[in-house]
C-alpha cells in the first residue's frame, strides 16, 4: 500500500538527526554517574570533564543530594595556515535520594581529572534489641 501523504517518509528521515541531537543534549544535561556502596559508605561518581570546581554546587536538603553546575570551556589553536576555535557551554543537574542510614553531616566530595566523587558515610545504627513492655491486668 502506498503512503498517501505528499511527503511520504521524508519527515521521519528529517527528524532523525534532531532526535540524535536531543539524546546528546540529554547526556550532557544529565552527566554519566555511578553509585556503589560498602559497609562503611555509599559512593557516587560523576563524569564532569572540563567543569571547574568553582562551577559545581553540591547541596544536601531533605534527604536529597544535588549536584548542579555549568560547563564553560573554550579552546583555540593556531598554526601557520590554519585556525581552530571551539566553545562548549551548558548547565547540568543530578539529584540522588539518600538512604536512611546516610550521615548527611559527614558527606565529602573531591574533584580529580574531571571525575567528581561524593562520599556518603553510613551512620552507625544502634543495636535495636527491643524493649519488653509489661502488660497490665486491666
Amino acid at each position: 500500500m502506498m503512503d498517501k501523504t505528499p511527503f511520504g517518509n521524508f519527515w521521519p528521515t528529517l527528524y532523525d538527526p534532531l532526535r540524535q541531537l536531543g539524546g546528546k543534549l540529554a547526556e550532557w544535561v544529565s552527566p554519566a554517574s555511578e553509585a556503589s556502596s560498602d559497609e562503611n559508605a555509599y559512593t557516587i561518581t560523576m563524569e564532569l570533564p572540563g567543569v571547574a570546581e568553582d562551577d559545581i554546587h553540591l547541596t544536601v536538603e531533605n534527604g536529597v543530594v544535588s549536584v548542579k553546575g555549568e560547563k564553560k570551556t573554550e579552546r583555540e589553536e593556531k598554526g601557520d595556515t590554519w585556525y581552530f576555535s571551539e566553545r562548549q557551554f551548558g548547565a547540568f543537574q543530578r539529584s540522588f535520594r539518600l538512604p536512611a542510614d546516610c550521615d548527611e553531616a559527614a558527606i565529602k566530595a573531591d574533584l580529580k581529572d574531571g571525575v567528581l566523587t561524593i562520599s556518603l558515610p553510613r551512620k552507625k545504627l544502634a543495636d535495636d534489641t527491643g524493649k519488653r513492655i509489661k502488660i497490665g491486668k486491666g
